[in-house]
């Protein structure tokens, strides 16, 4: 199994859907043609808080390793990795969710829209939304998800979200690399000015790696910019004509 596999496999995904057409032009556009993020100091909301509305270009990591070292992995976390051949049909593929971490790491846009007490990640990813209290309220118990249960509470100017009750059948990128249903993630968002948003992702998955995984990142906001209405399914000709293989999770997160 080769990264380049799965870097296929993905340009498979991104064939059948739609690629993101942002405007030209518009606010944030300077006369040569490049776009220029607002200036100045980050803005507060009405109610007093950090404000982290707004559409956000995030850096694309398609391999995490590149972002966080190289990764630490169990036993089952290094078999789990070994055996992975996305041709033997990987999720995204078929078109099922990505799930909250390899959205992230996508290159997509999302858009964050923040109100006093929940945020809201909009994805244009396939169009998936994910929303979440944000006023200090303990995180509810619920089904294991694709993209997991989340509540989040303010540190201050940081606004930090934790998710856990994942169901263990996603992976953290493009290339593949696992997690298990014990996975724990840990954003923290800090709008550092007008036009930037630091960004810090930690994993911890004792399952799966022999230490937490934290990433560091920054997000700018693009206000010539709009999310798009992104179908996989549409035309997905590899998947109807059997090109592209549907998972077989087998037993999925009780493995």
């Amino acid at each position: 199994m080769t990264c380049r596999i799965a870097m296929v496999a993905a340009a498979l995904v991104a064939a059948a859907g739609l690629v993101s057409a942002q405007p030209k032009g518009g606010p944030g556009a300077s006369k040569g043609g490049g776009y220029k993020p607002p200036e100045g100091p980050a803005p507060k909301t009405p109610w007093g808080t950090p404000d982290i509305n707004g559409v956000w270009q995030r850096p694309y990591v398609p391999d995490i390793e590149r972002s966080v070292g190289k990764l630490p992995f169990t036993e089952w976390g290094k078999q789990q990795w070994e055996s992975y051949n996305p041709e033997e049909g990987d999720y995204t593929g078929s078109c099922l969710p990505f799930g909250h971490v390899r959205s992230i790491n996508s290159p997509d846009p999302i858009q964050l829209v923040q109100t006093p007490t929940h945020l809201a990640f909009l994805y244009e990813q396939n169009s998936w939304f994910k929303i979440l209290p944000i006023d200090g309220r303990p995180q509810k118990k619920k089904v294991p998800t694709w993209f997991g249960d989340s509540a989040g509470h303010w540190d201050g100017d940081t606004l930090v979200v934790e998710t856990t009750n994942f169901n263990g059948l996603t992976r953290l990128d493009t290339v593949g690399h696992p997690h298990s249903h014990e996975l724990k993630v840990t954003e923290r968002f800090t709008r550092t000015d007008a036009g930037h948003l630091a960004y810090q992702m930690t994993l911890d998955d004792p399952k799966t790696y022999t230490k937490p995984l934290v990433s560091n990142r920054t997000f700018t906001l693009r206000t010539d910019w709009e999310i798009l209405e992104y179908s996989c399914e549409e035309n997905n000709r590899g998947l109807i004509e059997g090109r592209i293989k549907f998972p077989d999770y087998d037993g999925g997160a009780k493995k």
